[in-house]
């Protein structure tokens, strides 16, 4: 990567960021509380002060813009309520600038100082653990209930066509030895083999035969799941799954109610039925639910309660990669379902373009070698597996950036529809909670074989 390609991703977080922060009126910069997000202004903060941490503190021991901050905009030493502090943090001006100045010195740093390995390798970190941030800013915003953010989309020409007779059917995935993840020791780690420590060191794998959906599940799948009583079947529930659906919550945010909503879970968070119809609500607006657009917004256990009343099951996170990517030893090794060329439009839903709204058989352009579509962007989908570090794991330059999570997690792949394009790749693994459905996750499935009959 040259100084001109960096010095673009950067002034593009800079520029996402600013948008979703001076799009909404100082009013809603006040976020209710929900313990799914942050402010938007202490993102934008802790973003900047990532920056000071990670590139001028490692690179030039110099000092931070306001000492006096540090502890505020550091997640490990504010706590989470803290953040809604308005006594504590500067208003939208003042955010604003320091976030500005921050970027102005790591834009002046790039341009004229050498560009090492190292230099290059923090300045991405800095720069994707931004986009992790405008990722979480746009899910703010749809668990608040704010206008849509202002890439949206809503319309996308020509979406691809179904599969076939509508019927998409199983990929056919063969028994083999196969790569899983990224190499632990690259002369390439900050250019093409950048990936963050969770995702290394990539290892070989023997995996039987599996077939695997070629689309996510839908929500006119889903639907029926739910119509059929799904959520009142608790034989369908694991244990965990049994104590998620048993717990009252305040869904007064998700359903947009005046006064306060504690119910249990009945549907998907941001579903609803008026006149006999299902809506959902995407940002601020009730539409009618789209029955082609994958379902979005459940947790893990909505995700294996599916699953057992479909008689399928959840993919482990090699099947998943494996389907999505297809390396094998010795072969050319593939970032993405259909190559190494960089997401696009036409590739993927990334970048809250469409925001999970097409048809899961489109994007055509991105499917994988064995015609799965949609394994990037769109949801983040759920496996089967628990967030585990790989065999001869090493923490990274940021000690806590899987750490935290290791081994009440879950993991999900692919990326969902607000995350950015620059910051995704079939190897990434994504940790939630199992009970998580504010975040922007869905699912594929898997058939089951005969030794998974048997356990059942």
């Amino acid at each position: 990567m040259d100084k001109a390609t960096l010095l673009g991703e950067l002034e593009t977080a800079r520029r996402r960021t600013r948008e979703l922060i001076t799009s909404l009126p100082e009013e809603k910069l006040d976020v209710p509380y929900h313990r799914g997000v942050n402010p938007p202004l202490w993102e934008m903060g802790h973003a900047a002060f990532f920056y000071e941490v990670f590139v001028f503190n490692l690179l030039d021991g110099t000092s931070s813009y306001d000492p006096t901050m540090d502890d505020l905009w550091d997640s490990f030493h504010v706590e989470h309520g803290d953040r809604w502090r308005r006594d504590l943090f500067p208003g939208r001006e003042q955010t604003l600038v320091y976030f500005d100045t921050i970027y102005d010195r790591v834009a002046s740093r790039i341009e004229n100082q050498p560009l090492t390995d190292r230099e290059l390798y923090l300045y991405r970190y800095s720069i994707f653990h931004q986009n992790m941030h405008i990722e979480s800013i746009i899910w703010c915003r749809q668990t608040v209930g704010y206008p849509a953010v202002p890439d949206f989309r809503p319309e996308r020409v020509a979406p691809g066509q179904p599969l076939g007779d509508g019927v998409p059917g199983d990929a056919q995935i063969p028994a083999g030895r196969w790569l899983v993840g990224m190499p632990g020791e690259s002369d390439a780690y900050a250019h093409d083999d950048f990936a963050f420590d969770n995702e290394k060191p990539g290892f070989e794998i023997e995996l039987p035969a599996f077939a695997i959906s070629r689309l996510p599940v839908s929500n006119w799948e889903f639907m029926a799941f739910v119509e059929e009583g799904g959520y009142e079947r608790p034989e369908l529930w694991s244990f965990g799954g049994r104590k998620w659906l048993e717990k009252e919550s305040d869904h007064t945010l998700a359903q947009g109610t005046v006064e306060p909503l504690i119910q249990t879970p009945r549907h998907p968070l941001y579903w609803r039925k008026q006149d006999g119809q299902w809506q959902e609500r995407v940002f601020d607006q009730w539409q009618p639910l789209n029955p082609d657009a994958p379902v979005v917004h459940v947790n893990y256990w909505e995700a294996e309660a599916w699953c057992n009343w479909a008689g399928r099951r959840l993919p482990t996170e090699y099947e998943w990669e494996v389907a999505a990517l297809g390396n094998r030893p010795g072969e050319p090794f593939r970032r993405f379902p259909w190559g190494n060329e960089p997401p696009n439009a036409e590739l993927a839903d990334l970048g809250a373009r469409n925001m999970a709204q097409n048809p899961i058989w489109d994007y055509p352009a991105g499917e994988s070698r064995y015609g799965c579509r949609q394994m990037v962007g769109s949801v983040w989908e759920w496996t089967s597996n628990q967030f585990f570090p790989y065999d001869g794991f090493s923490i990274d330059v940021y000690p806590f950036m899987s750490t935290l999570q290791f081994g009440d997690h879950k993991v999900t792949k692919g990326g969902g529809c607000a995350t950015s394009p620059n910051l995704i790749r079939g190897t990434y693994r994504q940790a939630y909670l199992a009970e998580r459905n504010d975040v922007y996750t869905g699912f594929r499935t898997c058939a089951l074989s005969e030794s998974d009959r048997t356990q059942t």
